[in-house]
């Protein structure tokens, strides 16, 4: 438990640890049978609540949604249907109930000898779920898609504030199997004058208890999916076709990559959810419909995915996966499923005025620094500066000098520098919180963080005391020479050579795609041996002032009305001490410099993503002359709820990258799950805006009728750039996979 009494990650590893053990030692998957009965589910559902299980939820300190969660995702790894969610749910529901019956019941619960299912009837969001008719202390009905299997007691819905609660065994009660998605588990319940004892909902409401329900769920579908991914990537790694392991080939690589993408994401997104609910945050449910609104979808994608990897052996009815597909599907369909959590998000951020996205809680220290940098903002970037500012064409407006200098002065460029480099020493929740407030702001782009960590990492003292003082005051920018005419992924196949000339360097190439070319200075990767053996061993760094004789530089127009340069290095003499690094390490110099800020590129990707989802918001809910509001169409409410839970996944995982960056240096297959996944949501986002506001979203900046001068048109075009640059995603996932999974390169 952390300082609020509530689980922190070790707590949760280890209730996830323990029950892994648990299964292993006592369960099969699936008990070993494609059908387990109620003889097999329940030993091993008492063995459970020997392990305290069944007391989750009821308001005791043995824990919470979170530990609920980790429960479910375990059951669904394991194929092991016990009733731990209605037992949850009557936890939530009863707890502190003076009334005899509930009191009995959760007694009974508690101890083994009951055992609960639970049915929300008329107010489950899926129609064909039943309903029932009460009249005086009998009811009368159909009730569908129950877990009834060896359950003595029925709760039912009956209104917002009570439950109906059955004894299976009383007269006029009839259970039958229902065999769904060609798996055994559900039950239809006829109930014929049955009779029935009401219960008050004693904590939250009816609609709170039915989100639980739905992110329990998800949470087994995400074991389930998560278990079978895993055993279509061993497999990948063991199954040998055209002379090789299938997990060589790049197509299953990327497939089992963007999987990966899609569990991360709904994990993270779930946990947040139940984060915010322990702790009484009322952005919990937004958070947990998100996780509905995107695992869905994503998890029946995956399981799609697996079986795709693993083949005909996957569909075996008797292979594991088989078992986990059905469990997948019957889950994320359940309650509504993905469509019932999206209009709820719908109505979040569309009706009565609509709800921005909610702003997260980045610690004392984020937050104060977030009031800050919006403080300075408004006093050096508003009125007359800013709107002279946005009225230059784009290409005009990627830098912006004399802000640089201005913002040079509050030592923000090094935020997360070490403190004996000049910088700060701030946390990665810290420099989140700064980016945020500048991408709010609209403000131009500073610095030359990739640069910057390379010269602290390995760079000599006189190159730090020379170049990082430019840097921190906003003094000099540095572009990246690295991409050539046949080096672009490959950057290992650069041409551009260095050869040593008495006291120079003498650099000659091309350089193509560079982007601040404007700069100061171009921090260059050039090969200093022609016969190194792998050729990236061969490669050296190296810091090219761009007044240097020599430099030819030839601009181009980028198809987002930026600019990038072709440059010409004909016998460049640079003196020896502009080397970075040793000769020939320049490989270390790149990846080492990249090792820090990876975690951050998708982090800053995702979060011009979410302001421009902000403004698109406005104008959806602004009605276009006598036409109503675009927010008043089904299928643009769907577009913006998906946006709004793709955001929130693509915030989650930088907010993860943060933690890990803040525990070392991130990963870099998690940076990259990041990169890959905001900077394909930044098109998606762009893709939407088109469709939603139509033709005049495409009229592009500094023409008449542009909306926001063009905003949404050249955040599309824009959003190519990101894909591509930093390592291409196809190349990210490729690293994914190797890297992240294990799989043979």
């Amino acid at each position: 438990m952390n300082a609020t009494g509530l689980p922190n990650d070790d707590t949760a590893e280890m209730l996830r640890d323990s029950l892994r053990g648990f299964f292993k030692a006592h369960w099969a998957a699936g008990g070993g049978k494609e059908r387990p009965s109620p003889d097999d589910i329940c030993p091993i559902w008492r063995k459970l609540i020997g392990q305290g299980v069944a007391a989750l939820g009821s308001g005791r300190d043995e824990g919470g949604l979170r530990e609920i969660l980790v429960v479910m995702a375990e059951l669904g790894r394991a194929a092991c249907p016990v009733p731990m969610w209605p037992t949850a749910l009557a936890n939530f529901a009863l707890s502190g109930a003076r009334a005899d019956a509930a009191v009995d019941l959760l007694e009974q619960l508690h101890a083994g000898t009951a055992v609960a299912a639970f049915c929300f009837g008329a107010r489950d969001p899926d129609a064909g779920a039943g309903s029932i008719c009460i009249d005086g202390r009998h009811a009368t009905g159909v009730l569908r898609f129950v877990e009834a299997a060896g359950a003595t007691h029925l709760l039912v819905a009956v209104d917002a504030f009570r439950l109906a609660l059955f004894q299976l065994d009383a007269p006029g009660i009839f259970l039958a199997p229902t065999r769904a998605m060609g798996a055994w588990g559900l039950c239809e319940v006829r109930l014929d004058s049955a009779p029935l004892t009401l219960l008050p909902l004693e904590s939250g409401d009816l609609d709170d208890l039915r989100l639980k329900a739905q992110i329990a769920l998800l949470a087994r579908a995400h074991g389930a999916a998560r278990r079978a991914f895993e055993l279509a990537v061993d497999y990948a790694r063991e199954r040998h076709q055209f002379g090789q392991p299938i997990g060589k080939f790049q197509a299953i690589q990327h497939k089992l990559a963007d999987c990966l993408i899609a569990l991360e994401g709904t994990s993270l997104i779930l946990d947040h959810a139940a984060r915010l609910h322990d702790i009484g945050d009322r952005n919990w449910r937004y958070f947990a419909d998100c996780a509905a609104g995107f695992g869905g979808d994503a998890l029946r994608h995956v399981s799609l995915e697996t079986q795709h990897t693993l083949g005909a052996i996957g569909y075996a009815e008797e292979h594991e996966a088989a078992q986990h597909f059905k469990r997948v599907h019957l889950d994320t369909v359940a309650l509504g499923g993905t469509p019932s959590a999206r209009r709820r998000l719908a109505s979040y951020v569309l009706d009565r005025g609509g709800a921005p996205l909610p702003q997260y809680d980045l610690g004392p220290a984020g937050n104060a620094l977030r009031e800050q940098v919006q403080r300075w903002l408004d006093q050096n970037w508003s009125g007359a500066r800013k709107a002279a500012f946005d009225e230059q064409p784009f290409e005009k407006r990627e830098f912006d000098a004399d802000f640089a200098r201005d913002i040079g002065k509050t030592g923000w460029i090094g935020l997360g520098w070490p403190k004996e480099f000049g910088g700060q020493g701030r946390s990665p929740l810290e420099q989140i919180a700064f980016m945020e407030t500048m991408e709010q702001g609209e403000a131009p782009r500073i610095g030359a963080s990739i640069q910057a960590n390379a010269l602290m990492m390995f760079g000599t003292p006189e190159q730090q005391q020379k170049y990082l003082p430019e840097i921190l005051c906003g003094e000099a920018m540095h572009g990246m020479g690295y991409s050539e005419p046949q080096a672009g992924s490959d950057l290992a196949a650069l041409r551009t050579s260095a050869v040593q000339d008495g006291e120079h360097w003498v650099i000659n190439g091309q350089k193509i795609w560079t982007t601040t070319w404007w700069g100061k200075y171009m921090f260059l990767a050039a090969r200093t041996d022609k016969n190194a053996k792998p050729a990236h061993a061969g490669i050296s760094m190296f810091i090219v002032p761009m007044s240097a004789p020599g430099i030819t530089i030839q601009p181009a127009s980028t198809m987002y009305d930026g600019t990038f340069a072709n440059i010409f290095y004909d016998d460049v003499r640079i003196p020896l001490e502009n080397l970075v690094g040793e000769v020939n390490g320049g490989w270390k110099v790149l990846t080492g410099a990249l090792a820090f800020e990876r975690g951050l590129v998708g982090g800053g990707i995702v979060l011009k993503v979410a302001h421009a989802f902000e403004q698109l918001r406005r104008h959806v809910m602004a009605a276009a002359g006598d036409r109503p509001p675009p927010g008043q169409d089904p299928i643009v409410r769907d577009k913006m709820a998906t946006l709004a839970c793709e955001i929130e996944v693509g915030r989650q995982l930088m907010m993860h990258c943060a933690e890990l960056a803040a525990n070392g240096v991130t990963p870099p297959e998690y940076g990259a799950i990041s990169k890959v996944y905001s900077g394909e949501l930044m098109e998606r986002f762009g893709e939407a805006a088109l469709d939603i506001l139509g033709m005049r979203a495409a009229v592009s900046e500094q023409m008449p009728g542009a909306i926001d001068n063009g905003r949404f048109e050249q955040n599309l075009r824009h959003s190519l750039m990101w894909v591509i640059s930093i390592g291409t995603n196809e190349i990210q996932r490729s690293l994914i996979a190797q890297r992240g999974l294990g799989l043979p390169r």
